[in-house]
């Protein structure tokens, strides 16, 4: 019967550690149930502190979209005012030889004046990135010209542009207006009858 009497005590002292263990075991899991609460505070407090943040950065962009809004239509209202104070001169002088035209019969001296406002016009559009496209003996380009009409001629090659109607423009090398020309053909064979 020894030995039943080993097993009840190593019984009772199994049963006695696991009560010692248990509020042992229950503090430990108090412990971390107050530091997870502690966790859950401080990632709160993070997430309020990031939501705060976020609320500044979006009214910080709605304010930086208003303000590129009103450059915008600033640039479009106020863009070409650098341009328009260079035609104005322009202005000026086609005044003074319409002024001019009324006062005397002097042709070539009108004349003279429109060349030279024609100039100046010209150099003010250039410096704005304005340039003629050149014509006249170059190879028709559907890029650069409109085909207005074409022109039986033997004297050059057929495809060659032989008249400009108008001339046409580019802007920073982008088409602004083709130039509207007639073009080479070759001429057409007339059968004779025999």
């Amino acid at each position: 019967m020894e030995g039943n009497g080993e097993k009840k005590d190593e019984k009772v002292e199994t049963f006695e550690k696991v009560e010692h263990e248990e509020p042992k075991k229950r503090k430990k899991k108090d412990e971390i149930i107050e530091e997870l609460k502690k966790n859950l505070e401080e990632k709160e407090k993070n997430i309020n502190e990031l939501k705060e943040r976020l609320l500044y950065l979006q009214a910080d962009f709605e304010n930086y979209k208003k303000l590129k809004q009103k450059e915008k239509q600033e640039i479009l209202r106020y863009g070409n005012e650098a341009l328009i104070k260079e035609l104005l001169p322009v202005v000026d002088c086609l005044e003074r030889a319409l002024e001019c035209a009324g006062k005397t019969n002097d042709i070539k001296g009108l004349e003279e004046g429109v060349k030279i406002t024609l100039n100046e016009f010209l150099r003010v559009l250039e410096k704005a990135g304005v340039t003629r496209i050149e014509s006249l003996g170059k190879m028709f380009d559907p890029n650069l010209h409109e085909a207005f009409t074409e022109e039986e001629r033997s004297d050059c090659e057929p495809g060659t542009v032989v008249c400009e109607f108008q001339k046409g423009y580019l802007l920073n090398g982008r088409l602004l207006r083709p130039a509207m020309v007639s073009v080479a053909k070759k001429p057409e064979v007339q059968e004779q009858n025999c």
